[in-house]
């Protein structure tokens, strides 16, 4: 492949930040990365990265192109898995992607299976927009809502999140609780601070309570966790975190709507590789360990 050495450089400086460390990972000299790297960027006619005295940061261009070389590596990886008869190297980088109001659930999965395997970098992405898996962009995709569409893309069920609505006890002693729907727009409530939430226990939210009582918001389902613990207001909590504390009491009962059905997206070109394989095979597993209902 002309030019794949330059390529894979750019890469590996783009992945660790830093020429020394990209020379270390390729077995070359320092001189040799900034060589490739000055060679492709005059042969592209843009720049991959701002220098630094910390290092080397990727620019927009940069951030493009790491991403095609890491799919193009996984394949190569892959390929070379077949040819030599190895099939669980589970090792390099893992990016698997997220709505943020998943974190509480995937963060965990993710430490665990990381540290089962020592030469695993994990990096987790969690944005509103759809990550894409053709492009290299995730590994993994988990995704909640109705059945992702994109052709080429390998989609698997995986569970349906159970989600609750909880007050602390903190909150009950200040508050109470309401006795019906009607009551909601007496009481304080914790959200998502997007404006326009893709969960659907969030868009709920929005549809049934005024949004000056959603007087607590944040990004991070952690964050909203907490704040619901602290007593800022009433919030969705995952049931099986719920049930196990004792400073929360489920307000209603739950809805079906509020809870989202997951998905596994993997693209066909990657989905047999073997960290591929061994993340989804452990997800399924944290998934019915969770307590999360199958489809």
């Amino acid at each position: 492949m002309e030019h794949w050495d330059e390529v894979r450089t750019a890469y590996q400086v783009a992945r660790l930040g830093t020429v020394s460390g990209a020379a270390e990972v390729l077995g070359v000299h320092h001189a040799t990365v900034i060589r490739h790297i000055d060679a492709l960027e005059t042969r592209l006619g843009v720049k991959l990265f701002q220098r630094h005295p910390r290092g080397y940061t990727p620019t927009e261009s940069g951030q493009d192109l790491a991403r095609v070389a890491q799919a193009t590596e996984d394949q190569l990886q892959q390929l070379a898995g077949r040819i030599k008869g190895r099939g669980a190297d589970v090792s390099g980088d893992l990016l698997v992607t997220s709505i943020v109001e998943l974190s509480d659930f995937v963060v965990p999965v993710l430490v665990d299976f990381q540290t089962r395997h020592a030469g695993l970098t994990v990096r987790y992405l969690t944005d509103q927009r759809l990550f894409r898996l053709e492009y290299g962009e995730a590994h993994v995709a988990i995704r909640a809502g109705a059945a992702p569409q994109e052709p080429d893309n390998i989609v698997q069920p995986l569970m349906k999140l159970d989600i609750g609505l909880y007050a602390s006890n903190g909150y009950i002693a200040r508050h109470g609780l309401p006795g019906s729907l009607s009551d909601f727009a007496d009481h304080f409530f914790v959200g998502s601070a997007n404006d326009a939430p893709r969960a659907p226990f969030q868009q709920w939210l929005r549809r049934n309570v005024p949004l000056d009582r959603i007087v607590f918001r944040t990004t991070e389902t952690g964050s909203m966790l907490h704040a619901v613990r602290e007593g800022a207001g009433i919030g969705f909590v995952a049931r099986h975190r719920g049930k196990a504390d004792s400073t929360l009491t489920e307000v209603i009962p739950a809805l079906e709507e509020w809870s989202p059905q997951l998905w596994i997206v993997t693209h066909v070109d990657l989905h047999r590789t073997a960290k591929v394989q061994a993340f989804v095979a452990h997800l399924k597993d944290a998934a019915q360990r969770a307590g999360g209902r199958g489809d």
